[in-house]
C-alpha cells in the first residue's frame, strides 16, 4: 500500500522542490522526478513510475498538469490503474479514486474529454477535407528530405511510446517470465503467459523476447533473464522446470507445484495432462540428487508426498 510519487518540470531551468516537498508532505515513500515536455508521451520517468505501482499502491501528484497536459492522456493512465488495482490522487485536486467523491469527479472528466474528442475528429476530418481539395498531400517535409535527426526524434519517441504501452500490462507477463526465464525456452515461457490470457490478446515469443529485451535496456528487468537456457538433456527439462518453480517459492506444496504445471499446460513425463504429487516429489528428489535445489529437511515439501500435499 505504498505512495509513489511523480513531479515534473518541463526544462532543466525549473526546478521540483516545491513539488517534493508536497509529496514528501503527504508520506510518499518514493518518488520519480523528470524533466521533459507535459504534452509528450515519451516520458521514460513516468514509464518507470507506472511500472513500480503495484496492486494497492498509489500514485500521487501535486497537479493534475504534472501528469500531463492532455485530458485523455491524464484519464487513460488513471483508467490503465485502476485496471490494476492502484489508486490515483492529486494533492490540488479533488481526484482520489480511492474515495467516491473523487471517482465522480474522475466520471464527470471523462464526460468532458469524450466531448473534447468528438469535436477534434470533427475539425480534422473537415481540415484534411479541405486540405485535400486544394491538393495538398500530408507528411513530415523533413522526413521526406532525408532528416536524420528528426528520423532519430521520432525513433526515440516510438520507442517511450512503446515503453509505456508495455508498463500497462506488465503485470500480465513479467512475473511470470521472471519466475520461468532463464531455465525455460521463449516458446515455452510464452505458453505460460499465453494460458492466463484470452485468445486475442496472445504473444509471439519474438514479441515476448523484445519487451523484455526493452525493459532491461531501460533497467526496469534483471539482464539475466535474457541468458540463455542451461543445456540439459531432453529428459531433464521437466526436473529443471520444477527446482525452478520450487526455488522460486519454496513454501509451495506437490500439489500446488503440479497445478502450476497444469496451468502451464505440461504434460507428465508419460505425457498425461494431470500430475500427481507423486510426480512432482520424483522430479525434485532427482533435482536434489544433482544439485539443483538444496537437500529438504524432514519436516518440508518432500514429506507431503505421502499426504498429496
Amino acid at each position: 500500500m505504498a505512495l509513489i510519487g511523480y513531479a515534473r518540470v518541463s526544462t532543466d531551468d525549473q526546478t521540483t522542490a516545491a513539488q517534493m516537498d508536497a509529496l514528501h508532505a503527504a508520506g510518499c515513500t518514493t518518488i520519480f522526478e523528470e524533466k521533459a515536455s507535459g504534452a509528450s508521451r515519451a516520458r521514460p520517468e513516468l514509464a518507470r513510475t507506472l511500472a513500480r505501482l503495484a496492486r494497492g499502491d498509489t500514485l500521487v501528484i501535486w497537479k493534475l498538469d504534472r501528469l500531463g497536459r492532455s485530458l485523455s492522456h491524464l484519464l487513460e493512465v488513471i483508467e490503465d490503474l485502476r485496471g490494476r488495482g492502484c489508486h490515483f490522487r492529486c494533492l490540488t485536486s479533488p481526484i482520489d479514486t480511492a474515495s467516491p467523491h473523487g471517482t465522480l469527479v474522475l466520471q464527470m472528466l471523462g464526460a468532458v474529454a469524450e466531448y473534447e474528442r468528438s469535436l477534434i475528429r470533427e475539425r480534422t476530418r473537415a481540415g484534411l477535407a479541405a486540405a485535400r481539395a486544394r491538393g495538398r498531400i500530408g507528411g513530415n517535409p523533413k522526413l521526406k528530405h532525408g532528416d536524420t535527426v528528426t528520423a532519430q526524434r521520432l525513433a526515440d519517441r516510438q520507442r517511450q511510446l512503446y515503453l509505456l504501452e508495455l508498463t500497462r500490462t506488465a503485470e500480465e507477463w513479467l512475473p511470470t517470465v521472471q519466475r520461468l526465464r532463464p531455465s525455460r525456452s521463449w516458446a515455452a515461457v510464452t505458453r505460460a503467459v499465453n494460458a492466463k490470457l484470452p485468445p486475442g490478446r496472445h504473444w509471439t515469443a519474438e514479441r515476448l523476447r523484445r519487451a523484455v529485451r526493452a525493459f532491461v535496456d531501460e533497467g526496469l528487468a534483471d539482464r539475466a533473464l535474457l541468458d540463455k537456457v542451461p543445456s540439459v538433456r531432453g529428459d531433464d527439462r521437466l526436473m529443471v522446470l520444477v527446482a525452478g518453480i520450487a526455488r522460486a517459492n519454496p513454501k509451495l506444496s506437490l500439489r500446488a507445484i503440479g497445478a502450476q504445471l497444469e496451468a502451464m499446460r505440461e504434460t507428465t513425463p508419460r505425457g498425461g495432462r494431470s500430475w500427481a504429487a507423486a510426480s512432482v516429489k520424483n522430479l525434485l528428489d532427482r533435482a536434489r540428487a544433482q544439485g539443483l535445489l538444496p537437500v529438504a529437511p524432514s519436516a518440508d515439501i518432500s514429506d507431503l508426498a505421502a499426504s498429496g500435499g
